[in-house]
C-alpha cells in the first residue's frame, strides 16, 4: 500500500490495514511510508515498511524503484491524490492498482492506477481507507486500532508526566499558524481545566512555530503548566496522550493519534470540515466555525459545495469563543465522565 503523509492520515490507515490483517491474516503487506510518519508507526505488527524520504528529492524515486527491483505484488492500494504520491506509484509494480474514485481523483491519479474504490457520499477521510480494504473483501466495521509501542515507551510518558492525575493535555499547534487557537484562549482554557481538578499539560514537536505557541501559553495563563513541547518522540508522545483524560486540538496530527489510544479530543475547526477530517470517534465534541465561513465566503452552505471545501483566512480561528470551548469540556467532562 502507499500513503506517504500524514501523521492523521496514516493513523486513519492503520485503521484500515488492521482490518485487512483481521479479515486476511495470511496477507503479507508492505506499506510505503513517509520519513516522519514511519517513526511513529515502526515495529507495527505484521507490517514491512519501506520508507520514501522526500527530502531526498528524485533520488527518493530511484530508490523506491531499486527496492521493489524483481518484486510483484497482487495489489497496490494507492491512498493518496498527491503529484508526489502519483509519481511513487508508478515505482511500485502490481498487477492491480486500486485507488480513488473519479470525484476524488486529481494531479494525474488516474493515471497511475486500473481500478477505483467506489464513490462515496460526504466520505471521511478514514472512511475513504476503508474503502480500500472493502475493495478487496474485507466487510465493513467499525475501525479500531492496536498502535505500535512499548512498555519503554509507556515508562518514559510516565515519567515526563511525573505522577500527574487527571491529565488534560493541549496539544495547540497544527502545522499551518492559521489554523492555530489564541494562545491567550488556549491559557483561559487550561486555566479553567485547573479549577476543574485537572492538571494540564503541553505537548508538541520540536519547531519554532509550536516553542513560541507554547511559550505564550504558559506566559498568559494562572495556572502551573507541565510544558512537554519538543521533549517527546512520536511514541512517546502517543502514550503521554494515551495517560491523558481529555485533549484539546485543532486540526493537527496528535488529535488523531489521541484516537488511536481511546482519549476523547475536543477538536477546534474553521478551515476544513470535521466531517471530513474531525477526529474521527469524537466528531460530536468538535467546536467549529467551518460552516458558517463556508456559506460566508462561497455563498452556499456545504451541501451544495465539492465535498472537502476548505475556507482561508487568518483570522477565522479567533471566531471560536473560550465561552464555546468551556462548553464543550464541560459536555465532555459529564459524558466521559471524566
Amino acid at each position: 500500500m502507499l500513503r506517504l503523509s500524514a501523521i492523521g492520515d496514516v493513523c486513519h490507515a492503520v485503521s484500515a490495514v488492521q482490518a485487512i490483517q483481521r479479515a486476511h491474516p495470511q496477507a503479507k503487506i508492505t506499506w510505503v511510508i513517509g520519513k516522519v510518519e514511519a517513526m511513529l508507526l515502526a515495529d507495527l505488527p505484521g507490517v514491512d515498511f519501506v520508507v520514501f524520504d522526500k527530502k531526498r528529492g528524485k533520488a527518493a524515486f530511484k530508490d523506491l524503484r531499486a527496492h521493489f527491483k524483481g518484486t510483484q505484488f497482487d495489489v497496490l492500494l494507492h491512498m493518496q491524490v498527491a503529484f508526489r504520491s502519483n509519481v511513487a506509484a508508478l515505482c511500485i509494480p502490481a498487477k492491480v492498482k486500486i485507488g480513488f474514485d473519479s470525484a476524488r481523483s486529481k494531479e494525474l491519479h488516474s493515471l497511475v492506477v486500473n481500478q477505483r474504490i467506489t464513490r462515496q457520499t460526504e466520505p471521511h477521510v478514514l472512511e475513504g481507507f476503508h474503502h480500500f480494504a472493502q475493495a478487496i473483501g474485507v466487510e465493513s466495521q467499525r475501525p479500531t486500532w492496536k498502535m505500535p509501542y512499548t512498555v519503554e515507551d509507556e515508562e518514559q510518558a510516565r515519567s515526563l508526566l511525573n505522577g500527574l492525575e487527571r491529565v488534560f493535555v493541549i496539544s495547540p499547534a497544527a502545522s499551518k499558524q492559521e489554523r492555530n487557537w489564541l494562545p491567550e484562549r488556549y491559557a483561559a482554557l487550561a486555566d479553567y481545566a485547573a479549577g476543574q481538578g485537572f492538571n494540564v499539560v503541553l505537548t508538541g514537536g520540536p519547531t519554532e512555530l509550536e516553542a513560541s505557541l507554547s511559550a505564550a501559553i504558559v506566559k498568559h495563563a494562572q495556572c502551573n503548566i507541565l510544558n512537554l513541547v519538543g521533549k517527546t518522540g512520536l511514541k512517546t508522545l502517543l502514550c503521554v496522550l494515551k495517560e491523558a483524560k481529555l485533549v484539546l486540538a485543532p486540526d493537527t496530527g496528535p488529535a488523531h493519534m489521541a484516537v488511536t489510544v481511546g482519549t476523547p479530543v475536543i477538536g477546534l475547526y474553521a478551515h476544513s470540515n470535521p466531517k471530513r477530517t474531525g477526529p474521527y470517534l469524537y466528531q460530536h465534541y468538535v467546536v467549529e466555525v467551518y460552516h458558517q465561513n463556508v456559506l460566508k465566503q462561497k455563498g452556499k452552505p456545504v451541501s451544495e459545495l465539492p465535498w472537502g471545501t476548505r475556507v482561508k483566512g487568518a483570522d477565522l480561528m479567533a471566531q471560536i469563543s473560550v465561552d464555546d470551548v468551556t462548553a464543550m469540556f464541560d459536555k465532555v467532562v459529564q459524558q466521559e465522565k471524566l
